[in-house]
Formats: structure tokens, C-alpha cells, sequence
């Protein structure tokens, strides 16, 4: 996975994307700026181990860009698949898919979940728009990595679960169902 993070996005109590890099061990994160790039990005983003795949709604990009799979193990010898989310609020990632040329040359994957976001923090104007770690385990499950994407879902939820409680001043309920299922997929690990 690669994050590439709105200006103050990290700091917010709210973002999911810090989940993703707790889970995913070959998770790269960079800051966005719209009049420079970190070098380290542009060589991750060109590096010969990787075909990196933009994850973005297919809506807003010409139809040639946009692929709807990626090649499983094996399907495309020497290259492994690396996921590039724009860690960043709806507007935000617009603007930074707008005023980001170095992505202009990936393909776009464009992810179309069965179900509706799960995620109470904050709220998308679309119930089809997923937070980061939604959609970092949209992109597990796309490759086989079930347990893993699974994981993240039940991370998701026990994170939602502190957050709230923390913001109305509660305890953590620490065995209820979303701590036994993350509780549960780690045995599985």
C-alpha cells in the first residue's frame, strides 16, 4: 500500500489510514503538497518490483485509464501489485487526484464495493464513497489476502468503537463483538 496523505490528514483523530500501515507491513506513506513531490515517492511509484495502480472512482477519469482487476500472484511475473490511496477527505482527494500529474501516468483502479461504507466518523455526500482502510481492504481481497482485508474490516470497527466513546466521555467495552472478531482473525495470523 502507499498513502498519500492530504496536508494535516494524519493528525485528525479520525483518519483511517494510520490502520492500514498497523496491518500492512509493506505500507509506504507520504505527504501530499500540490507544488512539490518527495522524491522518494517518485522512485517508489517507478521502482521495477511494482505496477502501481491509482485507487480511485472510474468517474472521473477517461475510460482507457481505468481497470476494474488486477493480476493475481503469478499473472504478471516479477511485478506485485502496489494499491496508491489518496488518504484525504472526498474534496480533498479530488483535488489532489486534479493537481497530481506524477499519477497521471498510472492506471486507475476503480473498486465497486457491494456494500455501503461502514465507516460513522466522518461522512462522504455518496454512501458508495469508502474510507482509506475500506478501501485498502477492498484491494486485499481483490489479490486473495482475505485474512488480511478481514482484518482491517474488524480493526475498522473496534477503532470506530474507541473513537466513539472516547467523544461521549465512555469506557471501552473491551469483549464486546468487534474486540472478539480482530481478537479472533489475529489467532488466525
Amino acid at each position: 500500500m502507499c498513502l498519500i496523505m492530504a496536508d494535516i490528514e494524519a493528525l485528525k483523530p479520525s483518519n483511517t489510514g494510520w490502520l492500514v500501515a498497523d496491518v500492512v507491513r509493506e505500507t509506504f506513506a507520504f505527504g501530499w503538497a500540490r507544488t512539490e513531490v518527495d522524491p522518494a515517492l517518485l522512485a517508489l511509484l517507478t521502482d521495477p518490483q511494482w505496477q502501481p495502480y491509482l485507487v480511485f472512482p472510474g468517474e472521473f477519469v477517461a475510460t482507457e485509464r481505468v481497470v476494474t482487476g488486477v493480476p493475481v500472484s503469478g499473472e504478471n511475473p516479477g511485478k506485485r501489485p502496489l494499491f496508491v490511496l489518496l488518504d484525504a477527505t472526498w474534496p480533498e482527494a479530488r483535488k489532489m487526484f486534479r493537481k497530481s500529474p506524477y499519477l497521471n501516468k498510472l492506471p486507475v483502479l476503480s473498486l465497486q464495493g457491494e456494500q455501503l461504507s461502514n465507516y460513522k466518523l466522518r461522512r462522504s455526500q455518496r454512501d458508495e464513497h469508502f474510507c482509506t482502510v475500506e478501501v485498502a481492504a477492498m484491494c486485499l481481497a481483490l489479490v486473495g489476502e482475505r485474512l488480511a482485508a478481514q482484518t482491517l474490516e474488524a480493526y475498522l470497527d473496534v477503532f470506530t468503537h474507541h473513537y466513539l466513546q472516547a467523544r461521549q466521555q465512555l469506557p471501552v467495552d473491551g469483549c464486546n463483538a468487534a474486540h472478539q472478531r480482530l481478537n479472533a482473525l489475529r489467532l488466525q495470523a
